[in-house]
């Protein structure tokens, strides 16, 4: 998913993504767990011990807004695209994006994978305000294949990072930037302008013609962002 981020700053800085509980090539037990704790462990084991600068998207970007706020001196900076946030006021939907979700709910309520996939790929790649199919091609085979790693791992256990950071935002002093889509989830949009307008040290970025996943569907774009801000932040 980061390959092209890696490929841009891999050669003047140090590039690690791991893949969390559940995704990916990473199995874990079922059992109580911190995200924050094993993102720590995996910049203790590979970092050079310098703070680190963390890029994340979605409920990585929850895991990366939680991480400042309990180690702030481990974090550089953030990039956060499309982040959720621990303690966020509850999703509204217009009706349109509605009856998506209550497609979703019908597939996974049924046990319908495949299809479920299907509406994922719909809602987060090609974003709900898009027409279906807006992503095609390897961007959405990759998709695609992440995700049914995702829906068809066992549990992982419940994670015990739950102490909100929705109403903290202004307490994290790191560089911030935060991009998301126009053809985003509204309420997502909405998050992410307060997000960067409510960190001290934040700014927003609006990305036309892209929804969710962006380091997906503009990965030059989201590449050439993440390395710009690297360097200011060095």
């Amino acid at each position: 998913m980061w390959r092209a981020q890696i490929d841009a700053v891999g050669a003047r800085h140090k590039a690690i993504a791991y893949d969390r509980r559940g995704f990916g090539e990473t199995r874990a037990e079922p059992e109580e767990f911190s995200s924050v704790a094993d993102l720590m462990a995996v910049i203790d084991a590979l970092g050079d011990g310098a703070p680190a600068i963390l890029v994340a998207g979605s409920q990585g970007g929850a895991v990366a807004l939680d991480a400042a706020l309990l180690h702030p001196a481990a974090v550089r900076a953030l990039v956060l695209i499309a982040p959720n946030v621990s303690g966020s006021p509850e999703a509204t939907y217009p009706p349109e994006v509605k009856a998506l979700m209550a497609q979703q709910k019908h597939a996974q309520d049924a046990g319908d994978l495949d299809r479920l996939n299907a509406i994922k790929a719909r809602l987060l790649l090609d974003g709900p305000l898009a027409p279906e199919g807006r992503v095609p091609g390897a961007p959405r085979r990759l998709f695609l294949d992440m995700n049914d790693i995702v829906l068809r791992s066992p549990p992982v256990g419940s994670n015990r990072d739950v102490a909100p950071a929705y109403p903290r935002l202004d307490e994290i002093s790191a560089p911030a930037l935060v991009l998301w889509g126009d053809l985003e989830f509204p309420h997502i949009q909405a998050r992410s302008r307060h997000i960067a307008t409510v960190m001290p040290h934040g700014s927003g970025h609006e990305l036309s013609g892209t929804a969710h996943l962006p380091s997906l569907d503009r990965p030059a774009e989201i590449a050439a962002l993440v390395a710009a801000f690297i360097d200011r932040c060095r």
